[in-house]
């Protein structure tokens, strides 16, 4: 295991939460030609809502050469990429929770600029080869065809697997613990796809026509990204498939010590307390899960840790420095580019550098399958090394303009 501990030793920085897609008009020639006139149409009337979106603030979600220059200066040799622009004949970004489609056509649409999307992403990571592990794009109200693109990805190279979606009260979709699933996790299984839930989707679609529902949004959206580990537990499929490696990404790690002690709470009432309501109603599902919910989460569950703030790296070892994996977040307003090197020292300053490597990039890379012995001569020439990591970054020289980042939020020993 490469784990760098001389003061000059680099860092293999492989940043586990990055974001990208085409501009609108990319996506027009990744379509199939029966939905070019739509497309046309569809486009010519597009809002975009993003205003990253657009410019040259927009440039870092397909212009390879201009993102991984502004990455090889914020010290990351290799990327996991999620979505970020809108697919085509979408209403909005496909990572929060969308209005159900208005009708068949409209979510074949839907499906097809998805589709669109994947495709996309496999030429814009091939550029790269190795560097990127693009993430793929599914809809949960077609299993069938869910099943068909996670083997098209897979073939195609996606290493990243594939972006589940919530499935949240109102969105009309089954709850992530129901059967009607089984054939996404047992394909994901069996091809070694790993399975990431990105925060947002998981909330319920937002009226945003009320600030008082965005705000709500932004408070509560991590709490139901969470739910999904529950669910996914109390319906079986991390006992059914052990094999399956589940990715919770930005949404922070601190929740997960207090969650896994409630649920092992309640597994462990539900098994024993005879003669209470949780054993009455628990038991029949108790008696299919032999593991602790934390047993579970440790056998196969990972968080891609975007901006981890150093309170929260105090308490790694609760977490599990195994499961843990580091992000930038780029290109968004709340990344930690392009000032991941302030943030790493200010976070991860004085941690074990073993510890640190591991987090840093070995985690994601047995996760999403990066070569971190080819990546370590680039990481020579841009990563950061073990003594400036070890550093720990006074809050006051905290760059002006870092607090757009929540990883910068300490001050003064008060943790915002």
């Amino acid at each position: 295991m490469y784990a760098p501990s001389n003061p000059d030793d680099h860092y293999v920085v492989i940043s586990a939460d990055g974001h990208g897609g085409g501009r609108m008009q990319h996506y027009r020639d990744y379509l199939a030609s029966e939905f070019h006139d739509e497309f046309d149409a569809w486009s010519e009337t597009f809002v975009n809502p993003f205003a990253d979106l657009e410019g040259d603030e927009g440039r870092g979600n397909w212009d390879s050469d201009r993102r991984w220059a502004d990455l090889e200066a914020d010290g990351c040799v290799a990327e996991v990429i999620f979505p970020n622009t809108i697919p085509p004949f979408y209403p909005g970004g496909s990572l929060v929770q969308q209005s159900p489609p208005k009708d068949a056509r409209d979510a074949e649409l839907r499906w097809a600029g998805l589709q669109a999307h994947n495709r996309w992403l496999a030429d814009f990571c091939h550029g790269t080869p190795r560097r990127r592990a693009g993430i793929a794009q599914i809809a949960l109200s077609n299993v069938e065809g869910a099943v068909e693109e996670i083997k098209w990805a897979k073939e195609a190279g996606l290493s990243g697997g594939i972006l589940l979606p919530g499935a949240p009260p109102g969105s009309g979709l089954a709850p992530l613990h129901d059967p009607v699933y089984e054939p996404i996790w047992q394909i994901c299984e069996e091809l070694e796809v790993p399975v990431n839930h990105h925060g947002g989707s998981a909330s319920p679609p937002m009226n945003r026509g009320q600030r008082e529902d965005i705000v709500m949004f932004l408070l509560q959206v991590t709490w139901w990204s969470h739910q999904i580990l529950t669910h996914l537990i109390v319906g079986g499929v991390l006992e059914r498939h052990p094999n399956m490696n589940l990715v919770f990404t930005e949404q922070g790690t601190a929740w997960v010590p207090e969650q896994l002690a409630t649920l092992d709470y309640y597994f462990t009432r539900m098994r024993t307390a005879a003669g209470s309501q949780e054993h009455e109603w628990g038991l029949p599902v108790m008696e299919k899960l032999p593991l602790q919910p934390s047993e579970y989460f440790a056998r196969q569950c990972y968080i891609g840790a975007s901006f981890m703030r150093p309170w929260e790296v105090v308490i790694r070892d609760k977490v599990g420095v195994d499961r843990i994996m580091w992000g930038n977040d780029y290109p968004h307003k709340e990344a930690s580019s392009p000032f991941s090197r302030e943030h790493q020292r200010l976070s991860f300053g004085g941690v074990d550098p073993r510890e640190v490597a591991l987090m840093f990039g070995v985690n994601a890379a047995k996760v999403y399958d990066f070569d971190v012995e080819a990546l370590r001569p680039l990481a020579d020439r841009v990563c950061p090394t073990v003594g400036e990591v070890f550093e720990k970054l006074p809050r006051a020289d905290i760059p002006v303009g870092a607090d757009k980042c929540p990883a910068f939020a300490e001050r003064e020993g008060v943790l915002l």
